[in-house]
């Protein structure tokens, strides 16, 4: 086996060719938009789902929001997992060491089955009692319960495709990750209005029926990207699952990459709960409000989190090969396409708040809350754009943690006691202005850093 990871094959010879040569902004182009037509499906059918459930009515809407911080930390243990399985083998690809880009890819996988533990015991502890902190209204948390019971002990799905869709963009194949969530996302949107309304001779299963749909659709992805990782006979990497051989190292690295990652994304879940208890005393339709919101401002930021996730390898192959250039030119055009993106989504939330809350059957006072919602935060996504870049730059350069305390920076330092102020001194309307002034902030400070390690680092590789 070593044998053959050391000849290089034609295959990697055209993968360093593309990674290593090609023009950046064709490459990226075709690195990113697998991923982003994927976060865009994705994205899609997470605001399928409150549609659907809008339709049920606010209290099961405002029952889908409170389950949003627990959705939050799944997608954080898998998102962390797949940056340090992502960036670890792009940078060893890049450095040349394919034999450890293999146990990177067979370590990950261990570390999906185990992640996919934490979140059943998560399900079984933790769920019922955190839920019950929001409200008191029996029927929201019953819906709340039964949803995010399901999506948290059948969590493998999406965990162990996220595990397979890193190992593949890690190589710079984007387009079976994109394929596998084209058909998680489709069965997912099937599915909806079956188990939540009962078609077909099925109970009406309501609220659970969004969750049910949601899982079924993870799990067929996964078996589809598994299948790749395991049985293509053209991949990169040649993952067996009869060789698997767990390395503390390696694993280690993993996690030492994806942990800031994960609470980087995890904050989001703490973010979310300091924010609906801040909100709770204004009542069900304002929390429905804040749900909404968070749903349909994936569609702008999905776009911008596809284009990092083809610019990662791209960074990770040419730190790993010491090219300061190709780096900066990578960070250079993701940037300017990211501010594109979020201003054209600002756009949007400016000028059509309406049209976008009535898609979910919204009521007068959800709309009068919801346009200013919409309106005041979207200021802050160009100054996002930037503060997004940078920190994808610096989980692909394997410091993550530097990442990670912008992110904490950003929702917990600025971002709640911003809001708390606000709300005390000004009232609802003018809370929504804390976006802007936590982005603006942690923005600050991943300039300063990023200087210093430009400075200090990527000024050094050789010319």
């Amino acid at each position: 086996m070593d044998q053959k990871l050391n000849n290089k094959n034609l295959e990697e010879q055209e993968r360093e060719n593309k990674m290593g040569r090609e023009p950046i902004l064709p490459l990226l182009v075709s690195m990113s938009l697998p991923a982003i037509i994927s976060m865009m499906v994705q994205a899609a059918y997470n605001v399928v789902d409150s549609i659907y459930v809008s339709r049920i009515g606010e209290e099961a809407l405002a029952a889908v929001s409170l389950v949003f911080p627990i959705q939050i930390i799944i997608v954080a243990l898998s998102v962390g997992m797949g940056v340090g399985i992502n960036s670890g083998i792009s940078r060893s690809l890049g450095s040349k060491h394919e034999e450890k880009a293999v146990l990177i890819a067979e370590n990950g996988l261990i570390l999906g089955v185990l992640t996919s533990l934490i979140c059943i015991f998560l399900a079984l502890t933790v769920v019922t009692p955190y839920i019950s902190m929001f409200t008191d209204n029996s029927q929201t948390l019953k819906y709340a319960i039964q949803y995010s019971q399901i999506v948290t002990i059948l969590a493998f799905g999406g965990i162990l495709t996220q595990a397979g869709f890193s190992i593949m963009q890690g190589t710079g194949n984007m387009i079976q990750p994109m394929i596998g969530q084209l058909i998680g996302a489709i069965i997912n949107i099937i599915l909806d209005p079956i188990f939540i309304f009962g078609y077909f001779g099925l109970p009406k299963f309501e609220v659970a029926g969004a969750a049910i749909a949601t899982v079924i659709g993870q799990i067929v992805s996964m078996i589809y990207i598994l299948g790749i990782v395991f049985f293509r006979k053209k991949n990169i990497l040649k993952v067996k699952f009869n060789q698997f051989r767990f390395r503390w190292p390696i694993f280690k690295e993993i996690i030492s990459v994806g942990l800031p990652s994960a609470v980087m994304q995890g904050i989001g879940s703490v973010m979310l709960t300091g924010y609906n208890y801040l909100l709770a005393s204004y009542g069900t339709t304002v929390l429905a409000v804040f749900g909404v919101y968070f749903k349909v401002q994936s569609f702008i930021f999905m776009p911008v989190f596809g284009l990092n996730q083809g610019a990662m390898p791209i960074y990770g192959y040419n730190f790993g090969a010491r090219n300061e250039k190709r780096f900066m030119d990578t960070l250079k055009i993701s940037m300017l396409i990211a501010i594109g993106i979020m201003t054209i989504g600002m756009l949007i939330f400016e000028f059509f708040p309406d049209t976008v809350l009535k898609i979910f059957d919204a009521s007068d006072d959800l709309l009068k809350i919801g346009e200013v919602c919409l309106r005041t935060i979207a200021y802050s996504y160009p100054v996002a754009a930037i503060g997004i870049t940078i920190s994808n730059s610096f989980q692909a350069m394997g410091k993550a943690y530097i990442s990670m305390i912008a992110s904490i920076l950003r929702q917990i330092v600025f971002l709640l006691p911003a809001a708390f102020i606000l709300l005390v001194l000004f009232g609802l309307d003018a809370n929504w202005y804390s976006f802007l002034i936590a982005e603006g902030a942690s923005l600050a400070y991943l300039l300063i850093v990023f200087m210093h390690t430009k400075r200090t680092v990527l000024d050094k590789f050789p010319k």
